[in-house]
């Protein structure tokens, strides 16, 4: 079952025969649903299209060790891979990012550019509208990714982030290694790089600190939802 909300109201879908067991979904912009697992096999289809009443409509491959998956406003698909796929033995997913149409057409592959260096783990990446933006180890640029003109790199110093928010020339990145797990950069973007302004903890309101959680990332929001993974909080920086 998937919960949407519209309006401040909540609508749930039912979908028939999901077969991931380590699902990675989201929402399609016609009401449908795409799933996929996260985990996969050779010549394994594990990405399921619903309809927006929940029924199948196809299904296709877009490599193992799916790390993200976010749709933009066309309904194409966004798939950042972590390090198990990138240097596993199925080589849709050796590039770390690609972009496929919603019926599993490979429309646009990352390579390599000067200031950024190949993918080895998708640690972040933010989809809005037609574009998108990553951080990813080892170089850990910020990429700016859109169709019509290519991958922009921006050189940046903060070392593994695993939330990314963007809003006009403004970013903020989230999470780190160890004690960084909870730290927030501020940061403006240059036509080069990044350029640090401030740096916190993000913390509770009642001043606890966080715990396991997962994230997505869309525009200048990072969407956060701890464990038991009932509750989203949300991180604007839209919001001065």
């Amino acid at each position: 079952m998937v919960v949407t909300v519209e309006d401040g109201r909540p609508y749930e879908t039912h979908l028939s025969a999901v077969q991931a067991a380590f699902p990675t979904f989201d929402a399609l912009p016609d009401g449908g649903f795409v799933v996929a697992d996260a985990r996969s096999r050779a010549r394994e289809e594990h990405v399921q299209v619903f309809d927006a009443l929940g029924r199948l409509s196809w299904t296709f491959r877009v490599g193992d060790g799916i790390e993200h998956l976010l749709t933009d406003e066309a309904g194409d698909l966004w798939v950042g891979y972590f390090d198990e796929g990138v240097y596993g033995d199925d080589e849709l997913s050796w590039p770390g990012l690609r972009r496929w149409s919603h019926t599993g057409d490979p429309l646009w592959t990352y390579h390599p550019v000067d200031g950024a260096g190949e993918i080895s783990d998708c640690y972040a990446l933010n989809v809005s509208g037609r574009s998108a933006w990553a951080c990813a180890y080892t170089h850990f640029s910020v990429l700016e990714i859109r169709p019509d003109w290519g991958v922009k790199p921006h050189a940046n110093e903060v070392r593994g982030a695993k939330g990314l928010a963007v809003h006009d020339r403004r970013v903020a990145l989230f999470g780190g290694y160890e004690n960084d797990h909870d730290r927030v950069v501020i940061g403006e973007l240059t036509d080069t790089g990044v350029t640090a302004v401030t740096q916190s903890r993000l913390v509770h309101p009642d001043g606890t600190g966080l715990g396991r959680r997962r994230l997505v990332c869309r525009g200048p929001r990072i969407y956060m939802q701890e464990e038991p993974f009932t509750d989203w909080e949300v991180l604007d920086i839209t919001a001065r």
